[in-house]
């Protein structure tokens, strides 16, 4: 996937040849190195009482997407020629970044509230900032379908697609590597629906980042991305939904990561609001708990199997699609 990618971008890339492989090792080395020269300032994770084997997160560092970002942010601005849109879409990231960090910082964690009114204002900004400079025609790719939708509608949407993503993404991150390596494969299917050389590009770039972070998060991990790194990743993933034109196949080419934290999603709302307190009792969330605790997966098994599943639904996808 990400030699398609390399392939796609030495069209019209502006940076040609072995420079744009350069791009991707500078951001995997600036971030390594950052990660291990800075990883002392972060805070300390608390470990968490009802996840499964939440203690032996206890003493690791946490929030490291406040670096990965960074470095993200950073090398986009170096290596890609930004435009508004771009700046404004960068601007987004950065603030679920900046949000998640803090509260991974706060001693007393953040309440719903002031999480759900940021995530909103990071959801409208980018789905009216698409909307604004690009138009509300979708397209179902595998069957060529072109759709118009009414504007607002069409924010309205995009916005709840973004929102869901950042929601689905924090929720998926619970068991070491996993958040990271699904975002990875998840990054690259959704890039070879890109027609944009400048979204391909942060695609290569991100996808960089996170193999550096990946060295210090791979089973056991010594640090931890907290909803700095998921919150995020999962506003790049809906964004690239959105600049694919096809924002539906956000949900075949990300769907591991919504089965894993999107039921959880589902089942708190479901008992909350609907008052089914036996809904989905049987079901520990997120899944990756589940299959832990229920089926006796390591954590390597669940890292691989969900990995797996998710690249055979990818690739099929865009066979599907061809």
């Amino acid at each position: 996937m990400l030699y398609d990618l390399l392939q796609k971008l030495g069209k019209d890339f502006p940076i040609k040849g072995i420079a744009l492989v350069t791009v991707f090792l500078t951001g995997f080395v600036l971030t390594f190195i950052c990660l291990r020269v800075f990883r002392k300032l972060l805070p300390k994770d608390q470990g968490r009482e009802f996840a499964v084997n939440g203690s032996l997160s206890e003493g690791k560092a946490r929030g490291a997407g406040l670096i990965f970002v960074t470095c993200f942010v950073f090398l986009a601005a170096l290596f890609i020629p930004l435009n508004v849109e771009l700046v404004l879409y960068m601007v987004f990231i950065y603030l679920a970044m900046l949000s998640g960090y803090f509260d991974d910082a706060a001693e007393v964690p953040w309440g719903n509230l002031k999480k759900g009114l940021i995530d909103l204002v990071v959801s409208c900004g980018i789905g009216y900032t698409y909307y604004h400079f690009n138009s509300s025609d979708i397209t179902i790719g595998l069957f060529n379908w072109h759709i118009h939708i009414p504007p607002v509608l069409f924010v309205i949407l995009a916005s709840a697609l973004v929102w869901a993503s950042i929601n689905v993404t924090n929720c998926a991150d619970g068991v070491d590597g996993l958040c990271a390596t699904l975002c990875i494969v998840s990054i690259m299917l959704l890039g070879r629906l890109l027609d944009s050389s400048n979204m391909m590009s942060m695609c290569i770039i991100m996808v960089g980042v996170l193999a550096a972070y990946l060295w210090f998060n791979a089973s056991p991990s010594t640090m931890l991305m907290g909803d700095a790194g998921s919150r995020a990743l999962g506003v790049f993933l809906a964004l690239l939904a959105l600049k694919s034109a096809m924002p539906i196949a956000y949900i075949p080419l990300c769907i591991m990561l919504i089965i894993d934290g999107g039921l959880g999603l589902i089942k708190v709302s479901f008992i909350r609001f609907l008052k089914l307190k036996g809904f989905m009792k049987n079901i520990r969330t997120p899944i990756h708990d589940h299959v832990r605790k229920n089926k006796g997966w390591s954590d390597t098994q669940v890292v691989l199997r969900f990995v797996i599943i998710q690249i055979v639904i990818g690739v099929c996808y865009h066979l599907g699609g061809m």
